[in-house]
């Protein structure tokens, strides 16, 4: 009714949708998974999905399959299948290739038996604990890291999202589905190749950054730790530190308060400021002002590098800070961590998010693009891939950082799992798979019994099970599957086609197949490569049948290539998790990012033509 209200063909409507919700990825103000309920919505509206089917995606196997493969990674992540690999790796050596090798061959394995994004996030920590004991540019790991957990999740069936997809439509299509490792094939040679080619060649490619990639540089914090005094006509005096940020309309942290040379850390220091208190604190000039000016704190001691040739006449106009020693900063929990895609944080200050209040942290410093931000903390809204230096318990900021949607990447230690909840995971997951590879249950509910009886073992808290399962990522999937199926019911597929049938007809079927991996590895680089999996597998079932060959290599090259998301660092979120602690720059993703396209799509397609020929 809608559609003949406005007079346009369904296919041009959904088109119409299609380009829009593109334009919002792109742009990158609202959410993917908003965007995508969105675009879930307008279709109904405009009659291209029908109504009582739009939640229909939420039930979708390829959903449910994604949802329990999370929950078995965080499975993993408990039991300490993968601290005990990490460990193994942090005793490489100096040698930048060994440290390479150790951790891109690991990542590529892991994100094959479970999601590659949570494989990325586990060894990210490990990364950048190994750049730091061995002297190395953070730059050099981190963006061949995150390329090889996309090279690894291509090896299984859950390896990856697109993958479930593809293999969730074959079976909607021939009443099949692609079976647990139908993928290794192709996925295995990429990733091999791939490996050879990042660990020799591919890391010369990326930017080496040397003084602000480093976090312990971006965060230099003894250059800016100031100790003020709180004297007896401060305005300081008989306030609390809540009401002394109340008094600044800021978000200055108090590291440590010490009174009678006892030292409190800020975050669990309850009480009342008396006069003789030493506050410490990191602040900038500006800063430094504001607190004089507002309350009355003056500094008692100079910050703490000081010029080692600097005349000693000061030394007898010391007043009462003469003979203390400047406050020890060891047992602060200072803590790092660079906010996810996911992350509540993302357009959001620090009042908005009452990050103390609310989560007992405290905000020192944010660095973006690989510089430390200037600019008040109070005004800084969170951005993806921003890098955090916080401080709070060392018992609850744990469980803070992933509430908030950020991931730790220093001061988290590794610690190894039960002994018999990392034989039970192991066995668990393995049954799963048996099931799966003898056709006995599906994908989704194999998959879906492995987590559950996970969580009712007690192999994961039930909480832990939940904080699992990425919400906009099955949002995304939920809302996009109906759309992608309007594509195809409304005939837009077989025009997109249509279009590749002429333009092709007169080569090869090979070169069609060139240009649909193109296509898609194109779209995975601007969008979530979910999506474009879930928008490009039923071009390729179209143009399979113009071809009048067989679905499964098109349907292969769609797998291959939406996960392909190497040029930018918005194509897929190990890409965005790297982007600020290893201080890239969003042309810095194609260098290295091209080339290792192009080698996966020379590797690629003459398998793919070779185990599912035309």
């Amino acid at each position: 009714m809608a559609m003949e209200a406005i007079g346009l063909a369904p296919s041009t409507l959904i088109f119409i949708v299609l380009g829009l919700t593109l334009v919002a990825f792109v742009w990158g103000r609202f959410r993917y998974d908003l965007v995508a309920l969105t675009a879930l919505f307008a279709s109904v509206m405009l009659g291209l999905v029908p109504a009582d089917s739009a939640f229909a995606g939420f039930g979708h196997p390829a959903v449910i399959t994604v949802a329990a493969v999370l929950v078995l990674s965080r499975g993993f992540e408990r039991s300490g299948v993968v601290d005990i690999i990490s460990n193994q790796v942090l005793k490489v050596g100096d040698r930048l290739i060994h440290q390479l090798l150790a951790l891109v061959g690991t990542v590529v394995v892991l994100s094959g038996i479970m999601n590659n994004v949570g494989a990325l996030a586990l060894l990210l920590p490990v990364a950048m604990r190994l750049a730091r004991e061995h002297n190395t540019s953070p730059s050099l790991l981190l963006m061949p890291l995150a390329f090889g957990s996309l090279l690894g999740g291509l090896t299984t069936l859950i390896g990856t999202p697109p993958n479930i997809i593809i293999s969730s439509y074959r079976g909607s299509v021939t009443g099949e589905n692609f079976g647990m490792f139908s993928f290794s094939p192709v996925g295995v040679a990429v990733a091999a190749v791939g490996l050879v080619f990042i660990v020799l060649i591919g890391w010369r490619l990326t930017p080496k950054r040397n003084a602000k990639s480093s976090t312990e540089e971006m965060f230099d914090t003894a250059n800016y730790l100031v100790e003020l005094n709180v004297t007896k006509d401060s305005k300081a005096n008989g306030l609390t530190l809540p009401q002394l940020r109340d008094e600044l309309e800021e978000t200055i942290p108090v590291l440590a308060v010490v009174r009678d040379d006892n030292r409190r850390a800020g975050y669990s220091f309850h009480g009342i400021l008396q006069e003789g208190d030493i506050l410490l604190l990191e602040a900038g000039p500006d800063d430094l002002k504001l607190l004089e000016d507002k309350v009355g704190l003056s500094a008692v001691a100079e910050p703490e590098e000081k010029d080692e040739d600097a005349s000693k006449e000061d030394e007898g106009e010391a007043d009462s800070s003469e003979g203390r020693q400047p406050v020890d900063t060891e047992g602060l929990q200072l803590i790092e961590a660079v906010v996810r895609n996911d992350s509540m944080m993302n357009n959001r200050s620090v009042r908005q998010l009452r990050l103390n209040q609310q989560f007992g942290l405290h905000l020192v410093a944010v660095a973006r693009d690989g510089s430390r931000l200037k600019q008040r903390l109070r005004d800084i809204r969170f951005q993806t891939g921003d890098v955090l230096l916080l401080q709070g318990s060392e018992n609850e900021i744990s469980d803070s950082l992933s509430t908030l949607g950020c991931l730790p990447l220093a001061n988290r230690e590794l610690q190894l799992g039960q002994p018999r909840k990392l034989v039970i995971s192991i066995g668990i997951f393995a049954l799963a798979i048996v099931a799966m590879l003898l056709d006995l249950l599906p994908a989704a509910v194999a998959m879906g019994c492995a987590a559950l009886i996970s969580l009712l073992i007690g192999v994961l808290p039930l909480r832990d099970g939940y904080q699992a399962i990425d919400g906009p990522v099955i949002v995304l999937l939920a809302a996009m599957i109906p759309v992608g199926e309007a594509l195809e019911t409304s005939g837009g597929a077989t025009i997109v086609a249509n279009i590749l049938l002429d333009f092709g007809a007169q080569w090869p079927i090979f070169i069609s197949l060139i240009g649909l991996f193109l296509l898609t590895m194109l779209l995975s680089n601007v969008v979530n490569n979910a999506a474009a999996a879930l928008l490009m597998a039923p071009i390729s079932a179209s143009l399979a049948q113009g071809f009048n060959v067989s679905l499964d290599p098109f349907l292969m090259v769609v797998a291959v290539s939406a996960s392909c998301a190497f040029l930018t660092p918005i194509g897929h979120q190990s890409n965005t998790l790297v982007l600020g602690p290893g201080g890239y720059r969003f042309g810095d993703y194609w260098k290295l990012g091209l080339p290792l396209s192009i080698v996966v799509l020379v590797v690629a397609l003459p398998v793919i033509l070779w185990v599912w020929p035309l």
